[in-house]
């Protein structure tokens, strides 16, 4: 299928992450896009820019007469009117999975899966596969930070794509080169279990080009048992991570505020010390994901390694805000426990000897009643933790599933947990407990987005005149986007928990003991 075939395209839900994605590509190949959403944002006002039609609102009017295809993604529901009108005028209806599979076609095709890590990875590997001019296009989950976007159409051979998962969507894709980071429990609500999870990622390597190769972390359990069954395809099979079994390991590894570094060898031959400009063990993993998953398209290990030390992140990935009265300010899209531990091990890090505030946003009913447990544990990394009510997102509220599950399950004392249903109280309660040298940070993947600035105006207005500053990603206002070499200290040693996998860690490195928090 090419995309010239649709006729005009219209998408609903067309300021999603992975919608905007299509949609911009489709532009600049000259495809007449119209969509709509239920909020104004700037991600829809670049749309507009780029020659798209959007609606704000869903009306059955938005699909136009010459609309030839509609794009919708799970989170339609079958009620949306746009969606009724289009089926009954006969208009095609696509899922975005097949959108992304058209224009993929003609080139080499790399999708990057997983529980988690897969923006934060498919975005280095477009940045490192830059760098050694390769001119990738891409559709990923988040805005680049280097280029303030999700996706490009870009004039190399190359197409790397973020595969989602949740809905098994990802199995209409067929990828030359597929990377999956970790295999983990989560999105119960579509698959049931996480053994029906595991089978829906064999699948998927499945459809990976029978020439093609899978690339998969040694050190995740899941992925490990991935990477057995594709073998016995058969499909090849590359692995990174610090296990002795990797193909790509990473030794020395290094983790400071500003990134982490480690030397990478590949079948027992060093290749490069590798250096990220982002704090956390998980992102050096990611890193050699996208490391290796380049020398497998056949890219220069030298231009690689640069394209990482350059890699200035993603937004809402530990994303630097600004700073006020002495505080810093994230914001993170973590919304599973293992993400949850892995962000707050590397803020912890970036804290130094400040404490950590989060403002937690549980996302889904389903994934709050599956992992309330998993999540109070994770949440156990921080000093004080306000708990938000469940973002619903595409789901209905489900009786007694709120954020109080949650704060209840979190192992600090009474006074360091809150759970506040109400979200025109949340800033004010972050900025009452923060002090000089804290790190705040506001998690999740839905509207808590929007707190940052909130507590960052509350804490200008604590500290009297004189502006908050800042804003990016990774340690500190001034942090550099490539880093010195961190020092290694010695072997990494990290705490024990039932927490499970972290973004790729081997099970059981999760949530820090007391001896690890600052009250």
């Amino acid at each position: 299928m090419t995309v010239q075939v649709l006729g005009p395209v219209h998408f609903i839900g067309i300021g999603g992450a992975g919608m905007s994605g299509i949609a911009r590509i489709m532009l600049a190949r000259g495809v007449s896009v119209s969509g709509s959403d239920a909020n104004d944002s700037a991600g829809l006002a670049a749309l507009r820019d780029l020659g798209a039609t959007v609606y704000i609102g869903h009306d059955p009017g938005n699909v136009g007469p010459a609309v030839g295809t509609v794009v919708v993604s799970t989170a339609i529901r079958q009620a949306n009117p746009e969606l009724v009108e289009a089926r009954r005028r006969g208009v095609p209806v696509l899922h975005r999975a097949a959108a992304l599979a058209g224009l993929m076609e003609g080139r080499r095709r790399v999708a990057v899966a997983g529980t988690h890590g897969k923006t934060s990875t498919a975005s280095m590997l477009t940045v490192a596969a830059q760098a050694c001019g390769a001119d990738p296009a891409y559709a990923i989950g988040g805005d680049l930070v280097g280029t303030g976007s999700n996706a490009h159409d870009g004039a190399g051979e190359l197409f790397v794509a973020e595969a989602d998962e949740s809905d098994g969507s990802f199995l209409l894709l067929s990828p030359d080169v597929a990377v999956v980071t970790n295999v983990e429990a989560d999105h119960l609500d579509q698959h049931g279990t996480a053994e029906a999870v595991a089978a829906v990622f064999e699948r998927f390597a499945g459809r990976i080009a029978p020439d093609g190769v899978l690339v998969t972390c040694a050190d995740d359990p899941g992925a490990v048992r991935l990477a057995a069954a594709a073998a016995r395809l058969p499909r090849r099979v590359r692995s990174y991570g610090e296990s002795p079994a990797a193909d790509l390991r990473l030794t020395e590894v290094a983790l400071a505020p500003a990134g982490s570094g480690y030397q990478a060898v590949l079948d027992g031959v060093p290749v490069s010390r590798v250096r990220v400009a982002v704090p956390g063990r998980h992102m050096a993993l990611n890193s050699a994901a996208a490391l290796l998953a380049g020398l497998e398209l056949g890219l220069p290990a030298d231009r690689l390694v640069a394209g990482l030390a350059g890699y200035g992140g993603v937004r809402r990935r530990f994303e630097l805000r600004g700073t006020a009265a002495g505080v810093r300010v994230y914001d993170d899209y973590a919304h599973h426990p293992t993400e949850v531990a892995a962000q707050l091990r590397a803020a912890r890090l970036v804290a130094g000897d400040g404490r950590l505030v989060v403002g937690f946003q549980p996302h889904l009913f389903s994934r709050t009643a599956a992992f309330a447990a998993e999540f109070g544990a994770a949440l156990g990394l921080a000093d004080q933790v306000v708990v938000l009510d469940v973002y619903p997102a595409r789901e209905d509220p489900v009786p007694g599933v709120t954020g109080k599950l949650v704060a209840d399950a979190v192992p600090l004392a009474a006074g360091q947990v809150h759970f506040e249903p109400d979200r025109g109280a949340v800033a004010g309660e972050l900025a009452a407990r923060a002090r000089p040298g804290d790190v705040v940070i506001t998690m999740g993947a839905g509207d808590v987005t929007s707190v940052g600035p909130e507590v960052l105006a509350l804490l200008a207005g604590r500290a009297g005149p004189g502006p908050a500053t800042g804003g990016g990603i990774g340690g500190g206002v001034d942090a550099p986007r490539t880093p010195a070499e961190p020092v290694p200290a010695g072997p990494t040693r990290y705490p024990r928990t039932g927490v499970g996998t972290d973004a790729g860690f081997p099970a059981g490195q999760g949530a820090a003991g007391p001896e690890e928090r600052r009250r």
